[in-house]
């Protein structure tokens, strides 16, 4: 690697000199040029001054500074940058080490790696990266790269020690207005949220790549070799779900389903290594397994139990019908006794009646 700056370390009275190499790379980034879309040319950014309508090259362009709400621009030189009273314009000078978690993330900007430059500074290179690393402190201090002074933290990583640029206080914006008002969270819609979290497992750093970068390098593919670029398949519709509740009890499902079969991927070939630890997803199997088999079981003995009770629902209802057909057979004939007693009754009756008329005609023949 190319070092980008030079400078020391101020650690009390002790100096260590320090090369400066960029600890990131964005150039594997998507990255696209301006074209003119009538004729597919590239479309160049010319330095044209705004006096004379000029093009100026590169050798002409020198700094300005424009002080806020004026429009005078004063010229200024690298020369009389690099004689400024300002000590850390080749020091980084430590102020003060502390947790980092006293650190705001939001405050972290580009990291360096710090390399000492020279035989002399290795051991007191060596000796600030063991401090830090066994202190389990970061190191604050100021520093002035590029024609600016900011915050740097220093730490120890893989045996090397890294700077971050941060951000000064004032440049971090408040976030009043951003969050809502207060809102209630129930204790158990809490509790699946931190289910949830725990449920998603341990994060694969090496699985982790550019899906957008892959794409569009597939589409560039395909065009120069004319062929169509592959249409996208349609995202399946997300039924929208309001309870909170009901969507966290969801996705936590969904969550352990996903390490299971991560898990089971992984059984069947050792080459795949799913996003969210292999040790994450054994957990999840393991418990998943016996909660199987005890649905199984239960499966099983519901079904038995089906089988055994629809003999008997049969011969409930079988009786059922016989009972039924009994009791109205019954009163069928105790209905047709009921007829005949009564036709019994009215013979008997007309009997008697024609008998006493005919005692009444006898005396009325003697009485004459």
């Amino acid at each position: 690697m190319r070092s980008i700056w030079n400078g020391s370390i101020s650690f009390g009275l002790v100096t260590i000199p320090v090369k400066t190499y960029s600890a990131t790379d964005r150039t594997s980034s998507v990255s696209f040029v301006r074209i003119h879309e009538k004729d597919g040319a590239q479309i160049q950014y010319r330095k044209i001054c705004e006096l004379d309508g000029e093009e100026v090259p590169n050798e002409e362009v020198g700094k300005g500074y424009q002080p806020p709400g004026d429009d005078i621009i004063v010229p200024v030189s690298d020369d009389e940058l690099s004689r400024l009273p300002v000590p850390t314009s080749k020091t980084l000078t430590i102020l003060s080490f502390v947790d980092p978690a006293e650190i705001d993330p939001l405050q972290l900007d580009k990291a360096y790696y710090l390399g000492p430059n020279g035989a002399a500074a290795t051991k007191p290179y060596a000796l600030l990266r063991e401090a830090l690393e066994h202190h389990r402190k970061v190191a604050i201090g100021k520093v002035a790269m590029r024609g600016r002074e900011s915050l740097a933290m220093l730490r120890a990583y893989e045996g090397a020690i890294v700077m971050h640029a941060l951000l000064w206080p004032d440049q971090i914006r408040p976030a009043a207005g951003v969050a809502p008002e207060e809102v209630q969270i129930r204790e158990n819609e809490l509790s699946l949220a931190e289910t949830l979290m725990d449920s998603l497992g341990e994060l694969d750093p090496t699985e982790l790549h550019d899906e957008y970068r892959e794409a569009v390098e597939e589409l560039v593919a395909a065009k120069l070799e004319g062929e169509e670029p592959v249409a996208p398949a349609a995202p399946r519709p997300s039924a929208r779900v309001i309870d909170l509740t009901a969507a966290l009890e969801k996705s936590v499902r969904a969550a352990r389903e996903g390490r299971t079969e991560a898990a089971e991927g992984e059984a069947e070939s050792a080459s795949v290594t799913p996003i969210r630890g292999r040790k994450a997803a054994e957990k999840a199997a393991a418990k998943k397994t016996p909660a199987k088999k005890a649905a199984a079981k239960k499966s099983g003995t519901a079904r038995s139990t089906a089988t055994k009770s629809a003999p008997a629902k049969s011969t409930a209802k079988s009786t059922a019908k016989k009972s039924t057909a009994s009791k109205t057979a019954a009163s069928k004939t105790a209905a047709t006794k009921s007829a005949a007693a009564k036709s019994a009754a009215k013979s008997a009756a007309k009997k008697s009646a024609g008998q006493k008329s005919t005692a009444k005609r006898g005396t009325a023949k003697k009485s004459g």
